[in-house]
Parts: C-alpha cells; structure tokens; sequence
C-alpha cells in the first residue's frame, strides 16, 4: 500500500503472541487511520460493560497516513482505550518521534490485548518484534526506562509507555512518549493493567507515495501557507502554548474565577518565562518547535532539565491549585512526565480537594494529616509523589475528580468540574461552552469549539473578524462553527497531523474560509495513498468517525441528559471574574 504500511501488529499479552494483520483497504477509505481506525477497532472489540482495566479492554495506538511522510506537522500519535478515568471513549494525542518511527517500522497501528502474567515490554525492531522482560524497568520513572531503553536499543529509537502513576492504576495516568510527549484521558492506567511498560521502536524504511513528486510539492506549497501564515509559526513558535497566558484568562482555586492577566505574576506569563528557557524543541521534524526546554534554577531539584510545559499546566497545577512559584511548577510538571500523569486531570483532581479541605467537607483527619492549604506547594508536592504511589490520602485521590466525589460524598459533586467524568481543562467554557458538553471523551478543548462568547465578550468577534482570524459568517453561529472546528480536529487525529497543522490558533479558528482545508488535505492524502480522496469524501469520514465515537459511548451508558456542563458552572465558565 501507499501513505499506509499495509499492516497491522496485534500482541495478545495473555497467549504471549504476536501477530500482523492485513490492513482492511475498506476500513481506511471510510475512518482514514489513526482516531478513526483505533475508534472502528473499540467500536469493534470492546465489549460493552467490561471494567477498563479488565485483560478483554483493548489498547490501541495508530500513527495516520501522512506520518512518516515528507509532510512536516505529522508525527502525531493516537493512543485510544476505554478509558478507566471516565468509563467512555479515552483518546489522547501525542507527539515525539514514535509516530513516524513506527511507520518506518512498516505499521499503522497496534493492538493489544490480554494480560501479561509479569511485566513485559515490547521491542520493535523494523519487522522484528519481540515481547521482552520488563522487571529491571518496573518501578522505573519514564524518563528511566527512556534511558535504560535507549543504551539498550541504542538512540535512534522512540520509547511509549508508563510510569509508577501507570503502573499503580492511576485513573488520569498518561502514555508518556519519548519523556515529554503525553498521551492523556487514563490509558497509562490501561498499560499497567496489563503489566505492559512500554514499547520501544526503531523504524528505517520511509513510507512509499504513490505519487511522490506531486506530495512533495503539495506539501511544500502546504508548509509555505503555514509559515506564512499561521499564529502557529508566528507565536506558538516563540512561546508555545504559554501565550495562552495571555489571552486566556487562567483558573484561579478551583475555577472560583478567573485570573486577570495583572494578577499573574511575571514570571508566569511568557515573556517572564524566558529567563528559565535554555531552549526549544519539537516533535520529529517539526519547524515550529512549540515546546520550551527549561532549567531548574533553584531548590531540591536545581539543575534538571524539563521539556513541553504547557499552559495547561502552569494553571492546572499552578494558579488553579493557588500555586504561583514557578520553581514549584516546573518541579511539579517534571514530577508528572515521570510518574506518568496528565497535569489537567492531576491538578484538577488536587484543586477539588483543595475546596473541599477549604470548606470542611474534609479535613485532616481524612487526608492522614496532608496539608490541603492553597499556597502551599511542597504540600502538593508531596501529594503528587502519593498520587502516584497510591500512598495514604494519595489513594482515593488516585481513583480521579469525578469517582472521588462518590468516594467523599457530602455534596462534593457541587465541586467538581467535569464534563462525562472527564475533568475539564483550563480553557474559558465561553469559547468551549457547546464543544465540552457534546465531545465524545468528555470536557475537552482538543475535540473542537464553539466561539459561543456571546453576551460574556461583545469585543471579541469584531476584533477576531477584523484582524482575520474568524470568519464573519461564523461569527453568530457556534453550531456552524463547532461542526467545522470538530471535523478538522477529526481529521487531523487521523491523518496524523499536529492540530496546528490543519487550523490556525492551536485549533480555535479553523481558517476554511481562508485555506483550502478539506481540499488541501484531500490533495495530500489521494498523492500519498493513491486513493481518490475529495473533501466531500473527507468531511464525510470526519462525521462517520464522530458518529460511531458516540455510538460507542451510547453503549456505556451515555445519553444526551449527559451533554451538558456542570450544573453550577454557567457559560462564564467561573463564579465570578471573566470568562
């Protein structure tokens, strides 16, 4: 096959087999690959009603067609399962060089299954695959077993897997790839299940086109536009995410309200974030470089270098917990990648608790003494080692926001911010009111949004219109414009694309009035693939796809009465401040 590898890897951890699977020509035409052939295979295999971290759950991980190809933007990993942190469709996207090295390795997804009877790990060696022993790497961070596998393997490999979080079935508990990247919504909780650490690949055969010089030129033509163009390149290049700092206003104590930006201390806001900058990087080939790398200037863990510190971050478990000392922050975004744990759902989870600390639904008698007091961050600290240890107060707290207020009880839930059991991000609910209440994995600013400003920000669509950024014709509709931003959030989890690759401001606006999206991306897909693609067609398996994921969670027991936000949490998207 062209633009696809032509095969598919299953390894049943139970039989301890492995084997490679024909890649159905039928399935990719109509879900395209990555989000829509990992969806197509949950839809498929997984039984409904089954607990996520039982052996029958599937785990699933799928670069797209375009991975591994001339196309810049497309080292994009999808890792899907029935996610133990909401019980529906648990999908995450991540970045690094697993993605592309995978194809190279001549594979377009694999599928696990089963239960190892002792910790294993798989090695992928082009078509050499082997399920190895794992017991020197169980109890190992990620950024260790990362290590450890590369001395092993050698460095032109790229490393998926967990940490402790993972292992001791940490509900929020990620797929960490090549030590920054995470793929989030529980599927590291899935990994440890199945006593599975990681999958380390080295891929060297590049993926044939079927018609090579006119994707190169397409994807020259493609690269030229976003340079030229795009936020992305512009900003995003600079400060990466961080920028959100600037125009969203960050969650403040458990979404209490939001921050305005002369609240935020310099030093979280980008331009104060450069002094700790010694770098940047990005995904494999990419020219943006989004990620900052940053040095640990001070304290108990000065000198170590992180990487991809987001804005989801510095509010999830910074302003949003009452933490505002950088140093702490960095420590504790460190702490996650190692351990394996998304920071939305982590620092989520802590400022619930926080909340409820404050207004005495629980106290230090149930904590085992744990501080819960907002500004005290070697405190939290603290509790992230016992999250991911599963250790005294750490437990419960393991088990996720929305599962916790089962736990408590109290009237907690009137704390809790989540949309189908998935904590929501940091992101203002006026630009994402409609997009959170209907997403197939629950609250989420990656599946799409809605522009629904409205009445909280009257300013805001005139100045989008009038610097280019939103379409006039969107400005008044956000169903119009959630269906648009929804089918290019699709497609790009499935061709394999970065989200900024295929609409401007990290997915926001998708600019189709502007760039020729569906078409463009048809143009690559039918030179890569040798398919006929055409963006009826394209927009066609975005719906298809988006269908079958709430079909899916219809079967878990989803019903519409669960479309909706939080019931004390209006479209502002906070009790008092901006939105």
């Amino acid at each position: 096959m062209y633009g696809w590898r032509g095969t598919i890897l299953r390894i049943d951890l139970t039989k301890n087999e492995i084997t490679k699977q024909p890649l159905d020509e039928t399935i990719v035409r109509k879900f395209i690959g990555g989000r829509g052939l990992n969806s197509k295979t949950l839809f498929d295999e997984v039984k409904p009603g089954i607990d996520p971290l039982d052996p029958e759950n599937v785990l699933c991980l799928a670069p797209g067609p375009l991975s591994g190809t001339p196309l810049r933007l497309t080292s994009r990993l999808e890792v899907s399962t029935l996610s133990p942190y909401s019980g529906i469709l648990g999908d995450g996207n991540a970045g690094g060089s697993f993605a592309t090295f995978l194809k190279w390795a001549g594979y377009d997804q694999i599928v696990i299954t089963g239960r190892a009877s002792s910790s294993k790990y798989l090695w992928i060696d082009n078509e050499n695959i082997e399920l190895k022993d794992a017991s020197d790497l169980w109890g190992k961070t990620t950024w260790e077993t990362t290590d450890i596998l590369q001395k092993r393997h050698g460095k032109q490999i790229s490393v998926a897997g967990i940490g402790q979080a993972g292992e001791n079935l940490v509900r929020f508990a990620s797929t960490i790839v090549d030590k920054y990247a995470s793929a989030a919504r529980g599927s590291g909780a899935v990994w440890g299940s199945k006593n599975l650490k990681s999958i380390a690949v080295r891929g060297t055969d590049k993926v044939k086109l079927a018609q090579p010089d006119e994707f190169k030129q397409l994807a020259r033509e493609d690269m030229k536009f976003f340079l030229k163009d795009r936020m992305q390149h512009k900003a995003i290049a600079v400060y990466g995410t961080h920028i959100g700092m600037m125009y969203w206003h960050p969650g403040y104590r458990n979404f209490k309200k939001y921050s305005d930006v002369h609240e935020i201390p310099d030093d979280l806001m980008p331009d104060g974030w450069k002094k700790y900058e010694i770098g940047r990087t990005g995904c494999y080939g990419c020219p943006v470089k989004c990620k900052d790398v940053y040095r640990i200037p001070d304290g108990r863990r000065c000198g170590e270098i992180g990487s991809a510190l987001e804005f989801e971050c510095i509010d999830c478990l910074g302003t949003n917990c009452g933490i505002i000392d950088p140093i702490a922050i960095m420590e504790m975004e460190n702490l996650a990648d190692k351990y394996g744990m998304c920071v939305i759902g982590l620092g989520n989870t802590i400022a619930f608790t926080k909340e409820l600390y404050e207004r005495g639904i629980i106290t230090k008698e149930d904590t085992g003494g744990q501080s819960l007091d907002w500004n005290d961050a070697d405190a939290q600290i603290e509790l992230i080692h016992r999250i991911a240890q599963r250790d005294g107060f750490g437990n419960p707290v393991a088990e996720g926001l929305y599962n916790l207020t089962k736990i408590i009880g109290k009237g907690a839930i009137d704390y809790c911010y989540h949309v189908k059991g998935l904590s929501r991000g940091p992101h203002p609910p006026g630009l994402f009111a409609l997009a959170h209440a209907t997403s197939t994995r629950g609250a989420d600013h990656l599946r799409g949004r809605s522009w629904a400003y409205g009445e909280n920000d009257p300013d805001l669509f005139p100045l989008l219109v009038k610097t280019g950024l939103l379409p006039p014709q969107m400005s008044q509709n956000p169903v119009e414009g959630l269906t648009i931003s929804e089918r290019a959030t699709t497609l790009a989890d499935s061709i394999g694309r970065c989200k900024g690759g295929v609409n401007s401001w990290a997915c926001a606006v998708p600019l189709v009035w502007k760039y020729p999206l569906w078409n463009g991306l048809a143009k690559l897909l039918s030179a890569a693939t040798g398919m006929d693609f055409d963006d009826t067609r394209l927009v066609e398996a975005a719906d298809r796809i988006y269908t079958l994921e709430r079909a899916f969670n219809v079967r878990q027991g989803i019903t519409k009465k669960h479309d909706r936000l939080p019931q004390k949490l209006d479209v502002k998207g906070t009790r008092q401040g901006k939105a």
